[in-house]
Formats: C-alpha cells, sequence, structure tokens
C-alpha cells in the first residue's frame, strides 16, 4: 500500500477505513499515515483488539495526576467543553506522524493491554537490544498493572523511552466517537482521564512524566488533540503500520517496517508474542543497519 492511500489488499494490510477524504486529501501526501487494520477484520472482543468494552468508562484521574503548571480537569472541561470537533481520524492537527529532516526513523511499539492483550512479546524487546536500537514503547495502563515486573524494568533501560497508551486504550473523542467498535471517551473530562491517570502512572515508573501520548486505535479528533498539547503532552500517529495491529505474518512485517526511511514514524506492536512481530522485525533491522538507516527517539519538544 502506498502513501497515496490507494486501498488494496497487499498483506491484507487494509487502507484507511474511517478517514474523512477531504480531510484526508488536505493532508501533505508524504505526511499520510497507514491506517491500523479494517474496522471488520476481527471483532472488537476478539484477541487481536483490545477494548475496554462497551460500558467500561475511563478510570478517574488521580489527584497526583496534576502535573505544576498542566491545567486541572475543572479547568479542562471549562476551556474545552464547548468546542465541537471538526476532525476525526489518524491525523488530527498537532499530531506529531513524521519526524523533521534531518532525522533517523522513529520505531514506536504499543502495548495495549486489556483482554487478550497482556502479554508481552519479549522477541521484540530482544531484538531491539541485539541491534542497538532505540524504540518509544507505548504502555497501556492495563499492561502496566499486569507485568509491573517489566514495565519497572523497561523504565530503566535507556534504549526505551516509555509513552503513555492510554488508561482504558479508549480512541479520544469529545463526544463519544468509535474506531474498531471501541467506544471512545465521551467529553472533556473524560479525555483528561484517560491520558492523566496513565500519566501519573508511568511518571510512578520512570521518575518523570512521558512527553507522549497515544490514544488507544490511535484515532482522535481535534479537540482532543487541542487537550493532549494544554497538558504539555505530544499526540503522537505515525507514517508506516509495520505490523497491522500485529496481525501480520513476519514477511509482511519485513516488508513493512524495512521500507521506512529518515523522517518516518513506525508503529508495530510488542503485546502479541504469537503474532510475526518479532520474526518479521529481526529481518528488517538487519536490513535496514546493512543500507545504513539511522534509528532514534521520538524527538523532545524544545521546552522538555
Amino acid at each position: 500500500m502506498d502513501v497515496a492511500w490507494t486501498p488494496d489488499r497487499r498483506s491484507f494490510l487494509a487502507a484507511a477505513a474511517a478517514l474523512s477524504l477531504g480531510a484526508l486529501a488536505a493532508l501533505p501526501q508524504d505526511s499520510r499515515p497507514k491506517d491500523l487494520r479494517e474496522p471488520d477484520a476481527t471483532p472488537a472482543d476478539g484477541p487481536l483488539v483490545e477494548t475496554a468494552g462497551a460500558d467500561a468508562q475511563p478510570a478517574p484521574a488521580p489527584a497526583s495526576a496534576q502535573p505544576p503548571g498542566a491545567p486541572s480537569r475543572d479547568q479542562v472541561i471549562a476551556s474545552f467543553s464547548h468546542r465541537a470537533a471538526g476532525y476525526w481520524g489518524l491525523a488530527a492537527p498537532g499530531v506529531l506522524s513524521r519526524l523533521a529532516a534531518p532525522a533517523g526513523v522513529a520505531l514506536t511499539f504499543d502495548f495495549c493491554g486489556g483482554p487478550g492483550g497482556n502479554a508481552a512479546d519479549t522477541g521484540v524487546l530482544t531484538e531491539l537490544r541485539r541491534h542497538g536500537v532505540p524504540a518509544t514503547l507505548f504502555l497501556n495502563h492495563r499492561w502496566i498493572a499486569a507485568n509491573a515486573s517489566l514495565a519497572a524494568e523497561l523504565a530503566a533501560d535507556p534504549l526505551f523511552e516509555l509513552g503513555n497508551h492510554g488508561t482504558s486504550h479508549r480512541p479520544l473523542s469529545v463526544s463519544g466517537k468509535s474506531a474498531y467498535n471501541i467506544p471512545g471517551t465521551r467529553s472533556p473530562g473524560e479525555v483528561y482521564d484517560e491520558i492523566m491517570t496513565n500519566d501519573a502512572r508511568i511518571a510512578e515508573l520512570t521518575g518523570k512524566r512521558p512527553l507522549f501520548f497515544r490514544p488507544g486505535t490511535a484515532y482522535l479528533d481535534d479537540v482532543s488533540a487541542q487537550i493532549v498539547h494544554a497538558l504539555g503532552v505530544t499526540p503522537v500517529g505515525f507514517s508506516i503500520n509495520g505490523d497491522a495491529g500485529a496481525t501480520l505474518p513476519a514477511p509482511a512485517v519485513t516488508k513493512e517496517i524495512s521500507g521506512a526511511h529518515a523522517g518516518d514514524i513506525v508503529i508495530s506492536h510488542a503485546n502479541h508474542p504469537a503474532g510475526g512481530t518479532a520474526a518479521g522485525l529481526a529481518r528488517a533491522l538487519d536490513a535496514m543497519k546493512q543500507r545504513g538507516e539511522v534509528f532514534v527517539h521520538l524527538p523532545r519538544p524544545a521546552a522538555a
């Protein structure tokens, strides 16, 4: 699948199903990200779609969740409750989907957690360490709870930067929009809770706030993106989909990841050890290092 978004079934990686065509057309061609998977590729409660459940709500953010200088939950509600979202998709304004030149390739891995998603693909971690390749690991609150020791180990490894993958793995919406049958947050207050409950947990692990946030499914609206920025965090998308939500076999993962070049942000998953991600990543890293690709963490904001 090319960045011009022509739908095909190559390696059964789906084209964008839910992006507005009008919003997509307005994006620069080289910044259009690839979608995660088709909405009906697996059922919402299947093993590869980590959902909080239709009736679950984001955990209320603890009192410790409000860092110095960041707006409070009440302030977020007061500032954003009367704003109507005009965009819904993967590339809302302000979302980091590509790196500015000169830059290397930024590999990112989601640890989604929840039913069917609490495992750890240690093969992915082994390959990154074997090649000495830095990566940003987006940890969900539920995955951390199920893997406390491993989460602490990752936090202590300078090869990895920990990002926030949300509290309940919800798409980030101010009006309850859904993605892949996963209900999104329904208000600015719920957006705050989805971000800040896990923000506080990652800060406990690392001793500092995470700089980056990727919502569950990577979908968000433009108002939610503004809230993320208001909280002092950068929302992160992607330009290359490495494993289609851990559904691709190893050869397809190799093809997708090895197609990345300087400036690309690659999304893959490290919570499905039975998938093809680790084996595909190993071959991709071999090929990319042979041709001289440089790998980098996501860039730190100027004020960080």
